[in-house]
């Protein structure tokens, strides 16, 4: 392309469609799931795929993000119309609002992020609190970014650093680092960074882009239902958390019991997101249904209501994950690995940078991480008194880095809030960026004393 080589003209190709996909949402307003189509094809027959291949990648990319979310966002979806129907919702919000106290409230909703999205999927987590979080909002009176920063900063930080999650334990694997202590070190690191990325920043933000919660997925899922017959704080709680519990008791049993075992496959299968959010949502049928008073035709209208919304999100993410398996496909990661095996700089800032120049190009922190680690390894062999479990986590923090357009997560956020793309780069791009860097900085201090 004019003249560049091959890998100079991919990453060019890419920026282009960046902004030509920025430009289309933002200035001429371009339904979004139509232009991350075009943004596909354009860096498909611009960076030398096969034309083929062009169609073929985005469509897989819409099928492994939809393959992955879609079931868990619909059945995620119905348990929470029915925690917001059955009063539930209110009820938590009511002891959050009592018990923290008003002040408190975006503190609360960043540990509760941090302490769920630890065993869940980010989008997993996002389905599960997004009822309570428009409930809190609407009962505080507090805006809606000062509490839903924290709420995605909590989850962010765990998803991107702590083991479970997928992409520290690609890390992990190849690295042969210890996941014990990445673990320990993991919530050392994110727990502040989740306090400044999600509070502090929430509180700041909050009053420069204004935001109301609105929409059909928060007028859905967030009704101010004050049901006769509410469940009980303890009820309520265990049934959000049951699809929690389950999966981190399958986490447990991974790390306690050899493959073969039948009890550690068991629990892998209960544990799945799919299936530990079917089990909570049929205790749900009991719990915010017919415990509550409801009959079989209520419940049938509430779980068909619900579902409608959905479809534009699950559209709109679909796009999304097929533009970033055409930037994958077309050989975009592997030009900036090229660029950093020349690098001479430290282990833990060249993993965090490779990881950050993948992220920003592909759109996918799990994709950076596996990429950098394969890039890292035989660097940090080389490299004498590295420590590998900061490493894992450097690369998890730089694979958060600058979320925008080429990244799933983004419009998930996007549609969930109800934000526009100007206010979505204002907000959720931020505290991506805040929290990639932050964190940087806690692992480098921590690499001095550990």
């Amino acid at each position: 392309m004019f003249g560049l080589s091959h890998n100079a003209g991919l990453l060019l190709s890419t920026a282009v469609a960046v902004a030509g996909l920025l430009l289309l949402i933002a200035r001429f307003k371009f339904n979004s799931f139509v232009a991350l189509i075009l943004a596909s094809m354009f860096v498909g027959l611009t960076s030398g795929m096969k034309l083929a291949d062009v169609a073929k990648s985005f469509q897989d990319g819409v099928g492994a993000v939809l393959g992955s979310i879609a079931v868990v966002v619909g059945l995620g979806t119905i348990l929470g119309k029915l925690l917001a129907e059955s009063g539930g919702a209110q009820v938590v919000a009511r002891t959050f609002i009592d018990g923290w106290g008003e002040k408190r409230l975006p503190w609360t909703m960043m540990i509760v992020g941090f302490i769920v999205g630890i065993p869940v999927f980010f989008s997993v987590g996002l389905v599960l609190l997004f009822p309570i979080l428009v409930t809190v909002v609407r009962r505080s009176k507090r805006r809606m970014l000062e509490l839903g920063i924290p709420l995605v900063a909590g989850l962010s930080v765990v998803h991107g650093l702590v083991p479970p999650h997928p992409g520290p334990m690609v890390a992990i694997e190849l690295l042969k680092a210890d996941a014990g202590k990445t673990i320990l070190y993991a919530l050392l690191v994110g727990f502040p960074t989740a306090i400044i990325a999600g509070p502090l920043f929430g509180k700041y933000i909050a009053r420069r882009v204004p935001a109301e919660l609105t929409g059909s997925l928060a007028d859905q899922l967030g009704q101010p239902n004050e049901h006769r017959r509410p469940p009980g704080f303890a009820l309520t709680l265990f049934t959000i958390l049951l699809p929690v519990i389950l999966m981190l008791g399958a986490s447990a049993l991974d790390v306690t019991l050899g493959k073969e075992n039948s009890w550690r496959q068991w629990g892998d299968f209960l544990g799945s997101p799919i299936v530990a959010l079917l089990i909570a949502l049929l205790f749900s049928l009991y719990s915010f249904g017919f415990a509550r008073g409801f009959d079989r035709d209520q419940i049938l209208k509430f779980t068909n209501d619900c579902l409608a919304p959905v479809a534009t999100t699950l559209l709109v993410v679909g796009a999304g994950g097929g533009f970033n398996k055409v930037l994958v496909a077309s050989g975009v990661g592997d030009a900036i690995a090229a660029l950093a095996r020349s690098s001479h700089v430290s282990p833990l800032l060249l993993g965090w940078f490779v990881a950050a120049l993948i992220r920003v190009a592909t759109g996918s922190a799990t994709v950076a991480i596996a990429t950098a680690t394969g890039i890292l390894a035989p660097i940090a062999a080389a490299t004498p008194g590295v420590n590998l479990e900061l490493l894992v986590l450097a690369m998890g923090a730089g694979s958060l880095i600058l979320s925008h357009v080429n990244d799933g997560g983004f419009w998930f956020v996007k549609e969930y809030f109800n934000l526009s793309l100007p206010q979505m780069l204002k907000t959720w791009t931020v505290m991506e960026t805040i929290i990639a860097i932050v964190a940087l900085a806690f692992i480098m201090a921590l690499s001095m004393v550990v």
